[in-house]
């Protein structure tokens, strides 16, 4: 049986990281996964929770049958400065730290680094696993990773070979819907790509997203022409072109049973439709 957990990042303008769990509650979701916000964990920086937070969310998970079910920190462990990838392995130990008070035993993260220089930033992702290992094992926390556009490693395959070149247990693979074509360069073969990673597959972020590589690329347009960066979206099921019903399908013939994240951002106007939608779309495909 998979859980289903909101990621809050469009209510965290409007309340805090303790109100979010209410809000989730109202919208019929059991869990949360918190995403990157000031008041907690942000990305790059070290966490600013306090016992006070701790002592609050904890307080926001009893009284709102909501419980925090991943944390999703981004921070810069594969950086070719050193110096850097230090800080970022403290800012790892602080917060694996803050997981294990709120109840977390499962974190989703990025690897970060940059795709100019992949072969250093994975010897970086290495040695900062090495280093922290045994904080994860201490807590009891699984890790799971995602290759995200501009990381250091920005393609499925690649990612996974990573991940399993650890060869811990207690390290998965996160899929992420809205980066499939930036997962496999526009190909979009969903079926394909979850059965590699199935062994290790532990959650599937659910947003939607359009074909950056489709026709001649200009399903959006970046200027100028050619500049270093990526781009795409987190849009409600329907609004964009990753093939759901295929994603859904394959999902079910591998036996996935992990966590869900519904991760749609930008839309703050209307996120409680958008997200009660999101969250009944997922209960018809994956029922109780």
């Amino acid at each position: 049986m998979v859980d289903i957990a909101l990621d809050p990042n469009m209510y965290y303008a409007s309340m805090s990281t303790a109100q979010t769990l209410y809000k989730a509650g109202e919208l019929g979701f059991g869990y949360v996964e918190l995403s990157p916000n000031e008041e907690f964990h942000f990305w790059q920086r070290y966490p600013k929770a306090d016992d006070e937070f701790v002592r609050g969310l904890n307080k926001a998970q009893k009284d709102s049958g909501v419980a925090v079910r991943t944390l999703n920190p981004v921070f810069n462990w594969s950086c070719v400065d050193e110096q850097e990838r230090r800080a970022q392995v403290r800012n790892w130990r602080r917060l694996l730290e803050l997981a294990d008070q709120i109840g977390v035993r499962e974190i989703v993260s990025e690897f970060s680094g940059d795709p100019n220089t992949p072969l250093q930033c994975e010897h970086q992702w290495y040695r900062s696993i090495e280093e922290l290992a045994p904080v994860f094992e201490k807590y009891g926390i699984r890790l799971d990773m995602e290759p995200h556009p501009y990381d250091f490693v920005e393609r499925h395959d690649d990612a996974y070979r990573i991940v399993r070149g650890t060869n811990l247990e207690w390290i998965g693979y996160e899929f992420c819907c809205p980066h499939v074509f930036h997962l496999s360069d526009g190909a979009g073969d969903v079926e394909r790509m979850i059965e590699v990673c199935a062994p290790k597959l532990r959650e599937v972020h659910v947003a939607d997203a359009l074909n950056h590589k489709a026709n001649d690329g200009n399903r959006y347009i970046v200027n100028p022409p050619g500049v270093d960066a990526r781009v795409h979206q987190h849009s409600e099921i329907g609004k964009g072109e990753v093939p759901f019903d295929r994603v859904f399908e394959s999902l079910r013939r591998v036996g996935f049973d992990g966590v869900f994240s519904v991760c749609v951002f930008g839309w703050h106007e209307v996120a409680d439709e958008v997200n009660r939608r999101m969250l009944e779309r997922l209960h018809q495909e994956f029922p109780d």
